[in-house]
C-alpha cells in the first residue's frame, strides 16, 4: 500500500508538471493513474481541471461546446444544466481548488458561448 502510494505521488507530480505545461489531456491520463493507484480528494479536483481546459480546446466553428465543459448533454433541461454548472464553478472555484490551472478552468466567461434560442448554437 505504501508503495502505491509512493507512486501515485510521482504520477501526480508529472501530471502537475504537464498540466503546466498546458499538455491538459497528459496531465489527466497521469491523474487517473495516481487515482487508480492511490485514490485522494486532490486528484478529484485535479481531474475536474484537466476536464475543463481538454474540453475548451475541443472547438467547433470557432465556439467551445459548453455543454461538453459543464459536463452535460444537450439535450438537459435547463435545471440540470445549471445545476451542473453550479457544481462545476463550486469544484473549480480558486479559493476551494489550490490546482494549478483551477483560476482559469473557473474562469468560464471565457470558455462558455450561451446558445442562442433561434439557432442552437
Amino acid at each position: 500500500m505504501e508503495r502505491n502510494k509512493e507512486e501515485a505521488i510521482r504520477a501526480m507530480q508529472i501530471a502537475e508538471k504537464r498540466l503546466l505545461k498546458q499538455d491538459y489531456a497528459g496531465a489527466k491520463v497521469m491523474a487517473l493513474k495516481a487515482k487508480k493507484l492511490f485514490p485522494h480528494d486532490n486528484i478529484s479536483q485535479f481531474l475536474a481541471v484537466c476536464e475543463v481546459h481538454c474540453s475548451a480546446q475541443l472547438v467547433d466553428n470557432g465556439l467551445c461546446d459548453w455543454y461538453r465543459i459543464i459536463q452535460v448533454e444537450p439535450l438537459s433541461d435547463e435545471v440540470m444544466i445549471r445545476k451542473q454548472y453550479h457544481k462545476m464553478a463550486l469544484l473549480l472555484h480558486p479559493d476551494k481548488n489550490k490546482i494549478p490551472g483551477a483560476e482559469a478552468a473557473s474562469g468560464g466567461k471565457q470558455y462558455f458561448v450561451r446558445p442562442s434560442p433561434t439557432n442552437g448554437v
